[in-house]
């Protein structure tokens, strides 16, 4: 349909007579695969030759069907699945056939992809605030799919997205649609790209890492919502991830990727509990399990008799942090919290989005100030102190943030980097700086000709290894770790997460591991502390609150975990789905 044609005038008028098209219907079941991939071909000329990131992928998805592609970054997922949207960049040589609904999409036009995306095709992004327009509302960027595609316009556009936002289980959507992304909670901004996603009923919904960044209830939403939406509308479904109990949680048959190529297919019980090819093997060896412990990486266990928890180096007690909100009450982040790490110890702070964890860290690092409590360091009260003796003290606390890329100056190099709290507060002549540069490259197993790099020359991994080593370069006392490995790849994940246990050993700095990922959790801390709504609601040995929960929010947070093995991972939505109806939530599949 051409926009500017008297035809598509006259459909527009109709439109806004008639309201909006019924667009809620069911995709047919059909032998015909709604996305097809026929010897995918991908390469990419660059000023140093040519990438070959795609090599004779063949895929198919079915409607009702969900597809997993897994394997670590670099591997060829998200280039296979931009190359059906027409996302890739303009070096890159497309070969092979690609069909999405019927559509032959190599030679399509630029016309053609704009009537082809959203319609027929549309894709859920991993990182839903890059993915949102951050100066548009909510309402105007699912409209705007309803009316460029000339399906809704007016107020039967703005009616249609206030539903959207309800199908996807947003509260208050008559009132969110006014808002804007950075308005609302990262898991309230991945229902709205799916909201987007689906405005228009599309065949196929391609979800590149959809809940990567999202805690673990949050997430199961998420995939409940996915889920629902597959069985209802019989849309399939192209799932990018690298998490196995993602996998294992949502997909019918797997395709594992490694360098470009497809290396093991099969169904999804089949790859996950009998996998054949030898990198499918390590990719599943690799992933965390809950209620294994530090045994499964072949980590020394920790005991109550292994640590002396009279020793503390942080207590916080009755800790209270408050926002102010102009022309409002403050908010409360944090609600008279104590608990205490001792020397040597790792406790786990868990909770979901909200919960206070990131607060409570900010908190203790000065980078927040508290209303109220204690936070003691090294048997210190911290507040109240000055920035002087808050800097004194601060030399024997180090820190990991979540995002290397993000905390790591762009134009350092890595030596400068590492050696700045070393020059930050004066330790050693530059000759001994350097030296201990060099030791802290050993210690965190990176090259020493890293020393040189700049942070956008290395892998993810290997920025978070210069992180640690940061961290590190003051031989701190106490390490606060603010998910320090949940952007990661599952084998990178374990690698980093198994050098900071033995570096842990080595060094014996005591650590504050803020995490939502519980099987992280259970493979590194000694004791847990779980948060909700600002508030301790459970403490204590991880072998008891997080293998034998006493608490119903710690059962609930334990049953969203998945885990990557098929049979016992529904057992476990099941047990979730039990836990919300007896608190009387809506767990009700989507009112389509």
């Amino acid at each position: 349909m051409i926009f500017g044609s008297s035809k598509a005038k006259k459909d527009r008028e109709a439109h806004r007579q008639a309201g909006r098209k019924d667009i809620v219907k069911v995709h047919e079941k059909t032998d015909h695969p709604v996305l097809s991939f026929s010897d995918l071909d991908v390469q990419f000329g660059t000023e140093f030759g040519r990438v070959h990131a795609v090599r004779g992928v063949d895929i198919d998805i079915h409607p009702g069907e969900v597809v997993a592609l897994v394997g670590e970054s670099g591997s060829g997922k998200s280039v296979t699945s931009m190359s059906a949207l027409g996302l890739l960049p303009g070096n890159a040589a497309v070969d092979g056939e690609i069909t999405v609904a019927g559509h032959a999409v190599r030679s399509m036009s630029a016309r053609g992809w704009r009537r082809l995306r959203g319609v027929d095709i549309a894709m859920v992004f991993q990182e839903p605030m890059t993915a949102l327009n951050p100066v548009l509302t909510i309402g105007t960027q699912i409209t705007e799919a309803l009316e460029l595609h000339e399906i809704a316009y007016g107020s039967a556009a703005e009616a249609r997205a206030v539903e959207l936002l309800r199908m996807v289980g947003i509260d208050n959507p008559e009132g969110r649609i006014k808002q804007y992304p950075h308005e609302l909670s990262g898991g309230q901004r991945q229902r709205v790209v799916i909201a987007i996603a689906i405005s228009c009923n599309p065949a196929v919904i391609v979800a590149d890492e959809p809940t990567t960044a999202l805690d673990v209830t949050v997430q199961a939403d998420i995939l409940d919502l996915l889920r629902s939406l597959k069985d209802k509308l019989n849309t399939g479904i192209l799932l990018i991830t690298h998490s196995m109990g993602v996998v294992a949680d949502m997909a019918d048959r797997v395709h594992v990727m490694f360098r470009g190529n497809i290396v093991e297919s099969g169904s999804v019980t089949e790859v996950l509990n009998h996998p054949k090819h030898p990198y499918t093997q390590r990719l599943l060896r690799a992933v965390p399990h809950l209620g294994q412990g530090r045994a499964q990486f072949g980590l020394k266990e920790l005991t109550k008799d292994s640590l002396d928890l009279s020793k503390t180096v942080l207590q916080a007690k009755d800790l209270i942090v408050e926002y102010d909100v102009w022309g409002k009450e403050p908010f409360r982040a944090v609600d008279e919290v104590s608990f205490d790490v001792a020397e040597r110890e790792i406790v786990g702070l868990v909770g979901e989005s909200g919960s206070g964890k990131s607060t409570i860290g900010k908190c203790i690092l000065g980078l927040q100030p508290a209303a109220g409590g204690e936070v003691k360091l090294f048997g210190q009260n911290m507040i109240g102190r000055n920035k002087e003796e808050q800097k004194a003290v601060r030399k024997d606390v180090g820190v990991i943030f979540q995002d290397p890329a993000a905390s790591l100056n762009p134009r350092f190099p890595v030596g400068d980097t590492i050696a700045e709290p070393l020059v930050v507060h004066r330790v050693g002549t530059k000759q001994e700086q350097q030296d201990r540069v060099y030791e802290l490259l050993d210690a965190v197993q990176l090259p020493r000709s890293t020393f040189n790099r700049f942070p956008h020359e290395l892998s993810g991994g290997q920025r978070q290894r210069v992180s640690i080593a940061r961290a590190l370069a003051l031989n701190p006392a106490l390490l606060i770790a603010d998910e320090p490995t949940s952007a990661l790849d599952v084998s990178v994940q374990a690698t980093v997460l198994k050098m900071l246990a033995e570096l842990q050993d080595e060094f014996g700095f005591a650590c504050l591991f803020i995490s939502h990922d519980l099987a992280v959790v259970d493979l590194m801390a000694n004791r847990v502390v779980v948060l909700q709504n600002g508030k301790v609601v459970e403490q204590g040995l991880c072998a008891d609150v997080l293998h034998d929960p006493k608490q119903e929010y710690t059962k609930r947070l334990i049953a969203a975990a998945p885990v990557p093995e098929p049979l016992e991972q529904k057992r476990r939505r099941e047990e979730r789905h039990r836990l919300l109806r007896e608190f009387g939530e809506d767990i009700s599949e989507l009112k389509i």
